[in-house]
C-alpha cells in the first residue's frame, strides 16, 4: 500500500491557506559545484520551520470528532513535535509530545509555545517513541506517528506536487530520510504524476537504517546512531515507508557529517538561509550524483537549529572548505623568527586569527620553540601555497586542522 494520488491531492486542498508557499530558489553556487541546475525547495521557511506541519495538519483533519476529544500524543526529535503542536492548536485539539532528552532546546521551547504538553524521555527518537506508545494506552490518547502513517505521508507528498507544478521538466528530486515519511509521500506523488522523475533519498553515514534495510531487503534496527543530523537519527525505519521506498525510490545516497557542515556554511553564506543539520542532507548529496546538466531539486527539510550549534557548524564548515587553517611549526628560539613567519604569512595573504608561541611544548625548550598559528584562508589551494612557502622558508609544518 501507499498514499494514493487522490489522497495526496485531498491533502493539498486541505493545506491551502494553512501552509506557506515555499517556491523554488535557483542556486548558482550549488549548480556550479554539482554540474547541474539546482533549485532549492526551502521547507526551512515553512510554518514551524519544517515540512512536518503538512503531514500533521492533514492527519489531524482526518480524525473523527471522538478521536479529537481524546487528545493526541506524538513522539519526535523536534520538527514533528512542532508540527503536531501547531496543527493541534489550529484545530482546537489537546496534544502531548514526547521528545528525547537530547533534543535541541530551541525545538523543545517552540513546541511548548504552541500549547503542547512536553515530556522529555530517552536519548534518541526510539526511546521517546516507546514512552509515547505507553502513554497512548494509559491515557487513551490518539497517537500521531511522525512517518509510518499514510495520511501523514500524503501530507508530506504535497511537496512533490508543488515541485511538479512549478517545474514540469525537473529531472530528479533529492529528499532526506529519517523514518522515511517525507520521501515516501513525495515519491508516491511524483511517481503517480511523472514516473520518469527520479526520486533520490539521502541518509547520514551514522544513521543509515533505511539504506541497510533496502540492501538486506528487510527492516534493520541499528545498534546506535551517531550523526549531527539529529532530525533523522532513527534506529528503525517505518514498515510502511520501507515498502514504499523499496518500490518507488530510485537511489539512496549516504553522506558524512563534515559534508553536512560544508553545505550548511555554503547555504548560509551564499543564500542567507539557515537549515538544520538534517535539512542540508539533500545538498550534501549533490556532488555524489552521476547526473550532469540536469534540473535537480533538493528539499531543504527544516531550519530549526540553535545558535550555539550554528556557531559550531560555521567553524567546522570553514575548516572543511579550507577557509580556516591551523598549523604548528618548531623554530629556533632566536630573535626575529616570529617576525619571519609572520612575514611569510603576510606575503601569502593569510590573515592571522590566533597565535600561540610556546617554549614548553618542545623536547629542547632552550633551543626550539613550538609555534601554533590559526589563519583565515581562501580555500584549499591557498592553504597548499602557504604550506609550500613556509617549507621553502625552512620550517617543518604540521597541520592541526
Amino acid at each position: 500500500m501507499k498514499p494514493e494520488i487522490e489522497q495526496i491531492e485531498k491533502a493539498a486542498a486541505a493545506l491551502k491557506g494553512i501552509t506557506l508557499p515555499t517556491n523554488l530558489i535557483y542556486s548558482p553556487v550549488f549548480s556550479a559545484e554539482s554540474g547541474n541546475e539546482i533549485y532549492l525547495k526551502p521547507e526551512n521557511l515553512q510554518l514551524t520551520g519544517a515540512f512536518k506541519i503538512r503531514g500533521a495538519y492533514f492527519k489531524i483533519s482526518c480524525l473523527s470528532d471522538e478521536e479529537k476529544k481524546r487528545g493526541l500524543i506524538a513522539s519526535s526529535a523536534g520538527n514533528h513535535a512542532q508540527g503536531v503542536a501547531l496543527a493541534a492548536q489550529m484545530q482546537g485539539v489537546k496534544a502531548t509530545i514526547v521528545m528525547p532528552k537530547t533534543t535541541p532546546l530551541i525545538k523543545v521551547e517552540a513546541t511548548r509555545k504552541y500549547g503542547a504538553r512536553v515530556i522529555l524521555e530517552g536519548d534518541c527518537y526510539d526511546d521517546a517513541y516507546q514512552t509515547a506508545r505507553k502513554l497512548e494506552k494509559e491515557e487513551g490518547l490518539v497517537f500521531i506517528h511522525p512517518f509510518d502513517d499514510y495520511d501523514v505521508m500524503a501530507g508530506q507528498g504535497t511537496i512533490g506536487l508543488e515541485i511538479l507544478e512549478e517545474m514540469d521538466d525537473v529531472h530528479a528530486i533529492i529528499v532526506p530520510i529519517g523514518g522515511g515519511g517525507l520521501i515516501a509521500g513525495i515519491a508516491a506523488a511524483v511517481k503517480a504524476k511523472r514516473p520518469d522523475v527520479r526520486v533520490i533519498g539521502v541518509e547520514p553515514d551514522g544513521a543509515r537504517a533505511m539504506t541497510d534495510s533496502i540492501f538486506r531487503n528487510k527492516i534493520q534496527t541499528l545498534d546506535r546512531v551517531d550523526t549531527i543530523a539529529d532530525g533523522v537519527a532513527v534506529k528503525t525505519p517505518g514498515s510502511k515507508t520501507f515498502s514504499i521506498i523499496k518500490d518507488l525510490v530510485d537511489e539512496i545516497i549516504t553522506v558524512s557529517d563534515p559534508e553536512l557542515m560544508e553545505c550548511f556554511l555554503l547555504l548560509l553564506e551564499r543564500h542567507k538561509l539557515i537549515a538544520e543539520n538534517s535539512g542540508v542532507l539533500s545538498l550534501a548529496a549533490l556532488h555524489k550524483l552521476k547526473e550532469r546538466g540536469k534540473k535537480i531539486v533538493p528539499v531543504i527539510s527544516g531550519g530549526n537549529i540553535d545558535v550555539v550549534t550554528i556557531s559550531s557548524m560555521i567553524d567546522r564548515g570553514l575548516v572543511k572548505r579550507g577557509r580556516i587553517f591551523c598549523f604548528s611549526a618548531e623554530m629556533p628560539d632566536e630573535p626575529g623568527q616570529l617576525l619571519k613567519i609572520s612575514q611569510i604569512l603576510s606575503d601569502e595573504n593569510a590573515n592571522i586569527i590566533k597565535l600561540d608561541h610556546n617554549q614548553f611544548k618542545t623536547l629542547d625548550r632552550f633551543k626550539q620553540v613550538q609555534l601554533e598559528v590559526t589563519v583565515e584562508t581562501n580555500g584549499h589551494d591557498h592553504v597548499k601555497k602557504i604550506i609550500k612557502a613556509l617549507e621553502q622558508g625552512g620550517y617543518s609544518v604540521e597541520r592541526v586542522y
